[in-house]
């Protein structure tokens, strides 16, 4: 039987974390004269009574964790901490239900960026930090899982970077996870800062460029504003906000190599060439298309084009125009980008960069023994052999994923959506992007409109997707409670 204890008690100490993180937005509010600084010192004082509560009756020796309780830690930590973060959207004048306040507060922290929220500009300020507060968290705890957890657990492939470090010992970075996760803090901690300054100097005032800058880094999108960054309508902003969603996107572990001397890790990361290749490619395509057939000028078509590819891409979901009118090759072009997303170990979701490189690395090698039947050809990641094993579960990570997406889709074609609708809100949920296409989960629409149960199916949808489908899909397994 499971032992639940060790499980809990690290809830506990996250849901203590995040009635800490509550307190910030009080401050805010409290600052601005706002009287919403009581409601996140309520909520505050809720998870902390639960956090505490938790830690306090099931402390005891430290234990290590086998996998099931791996598993399951990672799906109900972010479940938990969804559920009390959701608090103080319900208890703010909002008009929220429970339903929209957990929609919201899953989106936030699974960085999606989708949210039932109008009217943002008149929005009391704590909540507009809260949003980004929970963007950020979750951006780091994406991170950490990615370097820490999911290889461990062999999600989709991703036993692929672990089995890199365990291949040559002094490749490590750092001795331990633990001393990992603080670099790996200080860097991320670092770039929001930076990039809150350059928002700064480019016009954003001071709290708009703190709420920006986390929600840039963690690739979330979550503005305050209901017109994203064309409400800044600041060619600038655009122009940093490209840059650092594209920070975002990049391994924070080749971060921390540069850090310490190994700079030419950042140039010679297969993932790295990939995504910057698919975004200048579909960078150039898009551009060439809105100056050609949609007559933009030269330079608004490259600062459209630029802005909102990468913007689609690594999932953040900023927006400067409705780009849904562009006519349909941008429409079909951004959909596509939905599933890719960045690099691994990144902030952002969608598939991965490293999933397409292994997939494309395979059909090449059976292409290769198609022509030359007695040849020896391996498939390469980063100039090494791929283990046995990774390319198959990779393969299943397609699978699932094509799979959970016609599900999705199917699903909330059951509440009487349309058809771009139900594709695009599946798409984007999935793959953690936030706007979807169509006039009413569009750039310029939201998710309010949709039915409760369509919310709730999409709010699943993010965390199936941010978790990487199986660490949650696991638990529906029988065979997972009779080990």
């Amino acid at each position: 039987m499971t032992d639940f204890r060790p499980i809990l008690l690290v809830i506990g100490v996250l849901l203590t974390t995040v009635a800490l993180a509550m307190l910030f937005p009080a401050i805010a509010d409290s600052i601005d004269g706002n009287s919403g600084w009581r409601v996140f010192l309520a909520s505050a004082l809720v998870s902390l009574f639960i956090g505490v509560s938790l830690v306090l009756v099931n402390r005891g020796e430290p234990a290590k964790l086998s996998v099931r309780q791996a598993f399951l830690l990672t799906a109900l930590s972010w479940i938990f901490i969804s559920a009390v973060a959701a608090l103080p959207f319900v208890f703010a004048d909002l008009g929220l239900s429970y339903t929209d306040a957990f929609f919201e507060a899953v989106s936030g922290l699974t960085t999606t960026g989708s949210t039932v929220i109008v009217g943002l500009d008149d929005a009391p300020p704590g909540i507009l930090l809260w949003r980004a507060i929970l963007q950020w968290l979750g951006g780091i705890g994406i991170i950490i899982m990615a370097v820490a957890v999911l290889p461990m657990l062999q999600v989709g492939g991703m036993q692929l970077f672990r089995t890199e470090q365990a291949a040559d010992q002094s490749e490590k970075v750092l001795p331990r996870a633990a001393q990992i996760a603080g670099a790996i803090g200080i860097i991320y901690l670092a770039l929001t800062a930076l990039n809150a300054i350059c928002y700064w100097f480019a016009g954003m005032s001071t709290f708009e460029a703190v709420c920006h800058a986390m929600t840039t880094i963690a690739t979330g999108g979550y503005s305050t504003s209901d017109e994203s960054i064309g409400h800044f309508n600041s060619t600038g902003i655009e122009a940093i906000a490209t840059i650092f969603m594209v920070a975002g996107s990049l391994p924070f572990i080749l971060y921390l190599q540069a850090a310490r001397g190994r700079a030419r890790a950042l140039i010679t990361e297969n993932q790295v060439h990939w995504f910057i290749g698919i975004v200048l490619a579909c960078f150039f395509a898009m551009a060439a298309w809105l100056a050609s057939v949609e007559s933009y000028t030269a330079g608004d078509a490259f600062r459209l084009s630029a802005f909102n590819v990468v913007s689609v891409m690594t999932g953040t979901g900023y927006a400067s125009a409705d780009y849904s009118l562009w006519g349909t090759f941008p429409v079909t072009l951004l959909f596509l980008l939905m599933f890719i997303g960045g690099c691994t170990g990144s902030t952002t979701g969608g598939i991965k960069i490293f999933r397409i490189h292994v997939l494309y690395t395979t059909a090449r090698v059976q292409m290769l023994r198609l022509l030359q039947p007695h040849g020896v050809f391996l498939a390469h990641y980063n100039g090494k052999p791929i283990p046995e094993g990774i390319a198959g579960a990779v393969m299943g990570f397609f699978f699932l994923f094509a799979l959970c997406f016609g599900i999705l889709a199917v699903g909330l074609a059951l509440f009487g959506l349309d058809f771009m609708t139900c594709l695009s809100g599946a798409a984007s949920a999935l793959a953690n992007v936030g706007p979807g296409l169509g006039p009413i989960i569009g750039p310029s629409g939201s998710y309010a409109p949709l039915p409760d149960g369509a919310k709730w199916l999409l709010s699943f949808a993010m965390l199936l997707g941010r978790l990487e489908l199986f660490t949650i899909l696991v638990l529906f397994v029988p065979s997972f409670w009779r080990r």
